[in-house]
């Protein structure tokens, strides 16, 4: 008998639906007509054992007993899905051929191998196990995948790096929680001061984006504008550029702070014979943005709609699962297989009929255009987020459904579009020995830009335009203006201005090494992860919203201030990042991403006991008090 195994139900139906009729469904599996069997997970049916289950003494939080590191790890099966657990073990005894069908990352692939572990299958059996990795929920997709069906000992790297990571996350999150927790008590404080490798980075981010604003100081800047006439008395401006002599004058970022300076070289300059002394003159193209991932969907959304991180994944959720009309959700892909390129008519078809897109939006693709996002070698376990081929017989989205469904159909259509293209013109203009720049722009084609509307395009919503010039033309300067501007504080976060700092860490890292590092691996927490560490930060009282702000809260600034730097910042679990996506790629093993872990944590521990966490006189606790024990069902998929 061969047994499919699904991370959820939903997944199982979609798997039985393409096989052979007759179905008859039984209590947590489907039988189909040539005799196979699919049953399912629901989410994570195992979960790693408390450190009381190690060892009763740990019920009691003491700084003696850390770090708690297991020498034997343990998983146990958990309450609320015991009888699915259950019915798998029965199953996977009687099965011939097991068909592992996780979702297709890392965290998928986790979820059943540690099934098939716990069950205790032997090493040929283990050999044995196939793999089948679905992206799309709709029936001929789903016969589509089961033509690819690989070996599963191919992903076993993938297990191990999701294996690793979960581990690495318990050992941090539970001991670092236990440490500053006793900490936070010796000054009174009874909450519970939670930990995380990614979550507190996290956090660290927003702490220090409002301590910058709270302390920022706005400074006047001067800018000089000079306006010009050709010898056709044709008008025209340029920007002044102060030169290296000016640099005593200027900020980090070339401005100039002396107003007298500025009002200097307007006078100097007024009514003086000016020169082009360089004109440049580039077609310029760009083309259309590669389909979402998660991440990218999510900004936008959030941009465009308000959306959280989290409603936004909530509703791709439904937008696969119950409605099967976009791919696999959580992915951090943004390229799609080359055999994807054919089916564009049928995705399109059914965009038009889900109102995807306006009709004479995608009147107006051109179906021979082949961008880069068609691309195998980018591809891995998952790809881009797309519009599937399915069809509604009638209006059954949702509003906010709706408008995520758009924005995938949207960028999915903005593939069949030609680039925007337009001709860019720098004027270097000398004026009395100092040098001016006037810039044009002429759009020449709108391209894919069409699709996104003004509000997309507000730094490009005009062609500037600039007389015929050449190079040696003599012009005059009639006029000159000095502008005053006021140096702005940076922007309180938002989601998604929160979420692009996750997914682009490596502007937040000082060490040049680990940027080296991010280059590939650029990240805190993944696509699965980052809206339910985000909603976690604010379940725990760390974080606050005001609005569409996100601030940090008294208790998240305190706890900030507490811990060391390093806990802080962003540069260790990006390496940790970089470490698993090694594993994964077998370029480097289990062990030595554990062991110089287990050494860091307990450095920090050391560090913790002697903290004074004087910052938390007169602080009460959050109002929904988070325990860490309740966190467990969850931190291998989507807490840390």
């Amino acid at each position: 008998m061969k047994l499919y195994i699904a991370e959820k139900p939903s997944l199982g139906r979609a798997i039985a639906d393409a096989l052979p009729k007759p179905h008859k469904k039984q209590d947590g599996f489907i039988e189909v007509g040539d005799g196979s069997i699919v049953s399912w997970c629901i989410g994570h049916l195992l979960e790693q054992a408390e450190p009381e289950d190690y060892d009763p003494k740990y019920k009691k939080w003491q700084f003696q007993d850390l770090p708690i590191v297991p020498d034997t790890w343990q998983f146990k099966a958990k309450t609320k899905t015991k009888k699915q657990l259950g019915v798998l073990k029965k199953l996977i005894k009687r099965a011939s051929t097991i068909v592992h069908a996780g979702d297709p990352d890392r965290e998928g692939q986790l979820l059943v191998d540690e099934v098939l572990q716990h069950v205790g299958l032997t090493n040929a059996q283990k050999q044995n196990v196939q793999r089948l990795l679905i992206s799309d929920l709709n029936v001929n997709a789903v016969k589509r995948a089961m033509t690819g069906i690989q070996s599963n000992q191919s992903f076993v790297p993938l297990s191990v790096s999701a294996l690793a990571r979960a581990r690495a996350d318990w050992l941090y999150g539970m001991n670092l929680t236990r440490a500053y927790t006793l900490a936070g008590q010796k000054t009174g404080y009874q909450g519970v001061l939670s930990v995380g490798r990614v979550q507190t980075p996290v956090l660290g981010l927003v702490v220090k984006r409002d301590k910058e604003i709270a302390g920022f100081i706005s400074k006047p800047f001067y800018e000089v504008s000079a306006h010009l006439i050709t010898d056709k008395n044709e008008p025209l401006m340029a920007k002044w550029q102060p030169s290296d002599a000016c640099s005593p004058y200027m900020d980090d970022e070339k401005r100039v702070l002396v107003k007298g300076l500025a009002e200097n070289v307007a006078s100097r300059i007024t009514g003086q014979p000016a020169e082009v002394v360089k004109l440049t003159k580039k077609p310029k193209k760009q083309f259309a943005p590669l389909p979402y991932n998660l991440s990218a969907l999510q900004i936008d959304a959030n941009k465009r709609f308000g959306m959280s991180a989290k409603q936004v994944l909530d509703v791709c959720q439904s937008l696969y699962e119950k409605h099967k009309l976009i791919t696999y959700p959580r992915s951090d892909n943004r390229y799609l297989p080359s055999a994807h390129y054919h089916e564009k008519e049928q995705v399109l078809s059914a965009v038009e009929n889900n109102q995807g897109c306006e009709k004479n939006q995608l009147n107006n693709a051109d179906l021979s255009i082949k961008s880069k996002c068609w691309n195998d070698n980018k591809v891995a376990a998952h790809h881009a987020i797309i519009p599937t081929s399915k069809k509604l017989k009638s209006a059954q989205l949702g509003h906010n459904e709706q408008q995520v469904y758009q924005l995938i159909c949207t960028m999915y259509l903005a593939q069949f579009y030609p680039a925007y293209t337009y001709n860019e013109t720098v004027a270097e203009i000398l004026i009395s020995g100092g040098l001016f720049i006037a810039k044009a722009k002429q759009v020449t084609n709108e391209g894919f830009k069409t699709l996104f509307g003004r509000k997309r395009l507000s730094d490009e919503q005009e062609s500037v335009f600039l007389p015929p010039l050449a190079e040696g033309q003599p012009l005059l300067c009639q006029d000159a203006q000095v502008q005053e501007k006021h140096t702005q504080p940076p922007q309180y976060y938002t989601d998604a201005s929160l979420l692009a700092a996750m997914t682009g860490i490596s502007r937040y890292v000082k060490d040049v090494q680990i940027k080296k590092i991010l280059k590939e691996t650029d990240g805190l927490g993944t696509e699965a992860t980052r809206a339910g560490i985000i909603e976690l930060l604010f379940k725990r009282g760390f974080l606050k919203r005001e609005g569409k702000l996100i601030k940090s809260s008294d208790i998240g600034q305190a706890m900030i201030n507490m811990l060391p730097e390093a806990l802080t910042l962003p540069d260790r679990t990006a390496l940790w990042e970089s470490h698993l996506a090694k594993i994964a790629n077998k370029e480097c093993n289990y062990q030595n991403f554990m062991e110089p872990l287990i050494v860091q944590i307990g450095e920090v521990i050391s560090t913790a006991n002697i903290t004074q966490g004087i910052s938390f006189k007169g602080l009460s606790k959050p109002r929904n008090k988070p325990r860490f024990k309740k966190r467990r069902k969850n931190i291998t998929k989507t807490q840390n």
